[in-house]
């Protein structure tokens, strides 16, 4: 029997497309903002093994981020949950859209599984990635310096004062010297013009972990590499002797808390929690339990209400 098209089946076709798309997506799992998360009763934290943001211990997980995640999660009510995840797949495992970190092109519709509801990773404050993600206020400090082995024969710059002019001297330093970095980072040769200087740009691979880069150039993997702030302060703890800091790559930058743009509620409640923390001295507390030096560098940072 022929099927007569009439209005009202073309109608029922749209809705009947809508609901199975809407069914599909239910088994990859859309974002959510506050009020479902609160129905699980769990906030999922998209972190990385990093620095001392997100630390694997003896015992599990801890680490600045770690802590902060969990009186959050305490804060909204919720269960904690520490969802390891790597660089490749951190902004894809938030959104569940398809993302290559070295082009930094992403799918505008969702084809992948959402694991996490928000990234707390030290992770730096940057344009592409504010084209992907929503941001919480600024919550750390950061930059990029550049590292070399303590034997190496790159002397630290004197700082003029001037942070352009001692940018300047250090890229001048590269030339024809290989230089490590990190695709998808903060750390990308890409963001900071390091071509224009001339220098052998090398892509660390051995690991995807920006940890290992310090230990990298002291095994003579590379002349230098490109390290952020607060790494740097680790593995100035982590190998005493053993490297040292050159200068600035990067004009100052900050660190926030990521979420997806569909989750506005989300960050609402996030930005005022950390007010509370901030005015209160609990963070000042847990950031001179993981990064006590970082008050020798960035004290201004800390002291703004």
């Amino acid at each position: 029997m022929r099927v007569k098209y009439t209005k009202f089946n073309g109608v029922l076709m749209i809705v009947i497309t809508i609901i199975i798309i809407c069914i599909s997506a239910a088994g990859i799992g859309f974002a959510n903002d506050l009020p479902e998360i609160k129905n699980t009763g769990i906030l999922r934290h998209l972190g990385i093994t990093y620095a001392h943001f997100v630390r694997k211990t003896d015992n599990g997980y801890d680490g600045l981020d770690v802590e902060v995640m969990k009186l959050f999660a305490k804060h909204l009510g919720l269960r904690y949950k520490l969802v390891n995840t790597t660089f490749e797949t951190l902004f894809t495992d938030l959104t569940g859209r398809r993302f290559d970190p070295k082009t930094q092109d992403y799918e505008l519709v969702q084809t992948e599984k959402i694991k996490g509801d928000i990234i707390a990773n030290g992770l730096t404050i940057l344009p592409w990635r504010k084209k992907i993600v929503a941001y919480s206020r600024p919550t750390f400090p950061t930059g990029v310096w550049l590292i070399a082995p303590a034997n190496s024969r790159l002397k630290p710059i004197i700082p003029s004062g001037d942070i352009h002019l001692d940018i300047k001297k250090v890229k001048f330093l590269l030339e024809g010297r290989t230089v490590l970095t990190l695709e998808g980072t903060c750390l990308s040769a890409k963001l900071y013009g390091l071509e224009k200087f001339h220098p052998e740009i090398k892509y660390f691979s051995q690991t995807n972990t920006i940890n290992d880069m310090a230990p990298a150039i002291i095994h003579g993997i590379a002349e230098t590499t490109l390290l952020d702030i607060p790494d740097a302060m680790v593995a100035l703890q982590t190998w005493p002797g053993e490297i040292k800091i050159i200068g600035p790559i990067s004009e100052p930058q900050v660190m926030g808390v990521a979420f997806p743009k569909s989750s506005p509620l989300l960050l609402k409640a996030f930005n005022e929690f950390f007010t509370q923390i901030w005015q209160n001295g609990t963070y000042r507390t847990l950031v001179e339990k993981y990064y006590p030096s970082v008050f020798l560098y960035f004290e201004d940072f800390f002291d703004k209400d």
